[in-house]
């Protein structure tokens, strides 16, 4: 579930769950978690391995989601742990204790891991050793991984700056500024870059287009406007992860809107009203997508047109989903994979990784799933033969 944070220049007020601050805004809390869905399984899932990792997110509200590159993935834990795990065997490569208080990564290059601190630090490691490479102060907490492209590294920190950094040294080569709403969601869009341009997610419910070299604006389009008469009602975040297929970009907002818009001029090509604070899924034609009333959806990418929606996991907190082969897979809040037939969206299987939950959304490569539970366990399943 996502959470709620207030931000007054770049201060921010202790953490609540969103459910306290539903309530102490003058809103309803949400009911009771829907029952488990009662099924006939027609897959098996099995777990190939487990890791564990630090002591994953704590109780502060960060989800720092593993990243894969070359047959590895690489993990953090909040208290400063940084690992490299082999995705096919689960053996760990290696694994530093860096004593810095992690919020946000890991984001990669070829030869770099980028991490982000609460005390709005960016901080380089060599992707083979873990040794620090470089240190450099930003204005705020990073919560979003830095992403790195054409030798410079680009990082949303909480006040709404986004910073260009030079790869090598971690100077400052650019800053862009964007102020931000006094109440926000408890994270920041993923830093999107696509052909030398960076896609910038704000909690206005706009995205900023911006050149990688040098920070220029190129277009800045609202999604949906921050309206309403508390603050509560103008949330209106961009979700965590955008996607481009195509010259499309693909956009959510917990204001329930979701948008696909030209890449290169921001124009607006179609939109849905579903909200979703986790953001969008894509794999070929198909969008999944899981909303903030916690149903799951599966568009047509190309023109928002629904092909199935599931209503049985209502109040789960559902993570964003994931494509697996010929099946879409979403985690709850009780640490449940919810397995589905992405065709018709009927329940297949589900297995229990952790009643802890997750850090971040199960994510696929070729054969397998993975997932990182919020006490920092690191999960490798596999999908067999029909049982």
């Amino acid at each position: 579930m996502k959470r709620f944070f207030a931000v007054l220049i770049i201060l921010t007020l202790p953490l609540l769950s969103s459910c306290s601050w539903i309530k102490s805004w003058g809103g309803e809390e949400p009911g009771d978690p829907a029952p488990l869905v009662e099924f006939e399984p027609s897959l098996e899932v099995r777990k190939a391995w487990s890791t564990r990792i630090g002591d994953g997110m704590g109780k502060q509200g960060l989800s720092m989601a593993p990243a894969y590159s070359s047959g590895r993935i690489f993990v953090a834990d909040y208290e400063g742990i940084l690992a490299v795990v082999d995705a096919e065997s689960g053996k760990t490569i290696w694994q530093e204790q860096t004593e810095q208080a992690f919020s946000g990564g890991p984001g990669l290059d070829d030869r770099h891991i980028y991490m982000g601190t609460i005390d709005g630090r960016v901080i380089a490691y060599d992707r083979e050793t873990g040794a620090e490479l470089w240190n450099a102060q930003v204005s705020s907490e990073v919560l979003s991984p830095p992403a790195s492209a054409d030798g410079i590294v680009v990082v949303r920190c909480i006040d709404g700056r986004v910073f260009g950094l030079d790869d090598v040294s971690g100077r400052r080569v650019w800053v862009y500024d964007h102020s931000v709403p006094l109440l926000t969601l408890r994270g920041t869009p993923d830093v999107l870059i696509r052909a030398g341009i960076a896609f910038i997610g704000y909690d206005d419910g706009s995205v900023a287009s911006l050149r990688v070299e040098d920070g220029t604006l190129v277009w800045e389009q609202k999604i949906v406007s921050p309206e309403g008469r508390t603050e509560l009602d103008r949330v209106a975040d961009i979700g965590t992860r955008m996607v481009i297929v195509a010259s499309d970009l693909i956009v959510s907002s917990y204001k329930n809107r979701l948008v696909s818009m030209a890449a290169d001029s921001g124009r607006l090509l179609w939109f849905k009203d579903i909200a979703s604070a986790s953001g969008v899924v894509v794999d070929r034609t198909d969008l999944a997508v899981s909303d903030a009333r916690d149903d799951l959806w599966m568009l047509d990418r190309r023109n928002g047109s629904t092909n199935w929606k599931v209503d049985r996991l209502t109040n789960r907190g559902l993570t964003r989903p994931a494509f697996y082969g010929n099946y879409v897979v979403v985690g709850d809040m009780e640490g449940y994979l919810h397995w589905l037939d992405s065709d018709i969206g009927a329940f297949v299987a589900r297995v229990r990784a952790d009643k802890a939950g997750f850090a971040a959304a199960p994510f696929s490569v070729g054969t397998t799933l993975y997932v990182l539970t919020k006490k920092g366990e690191l999960i490798a399943y596999r999908a067999g033969a029909a049982i």
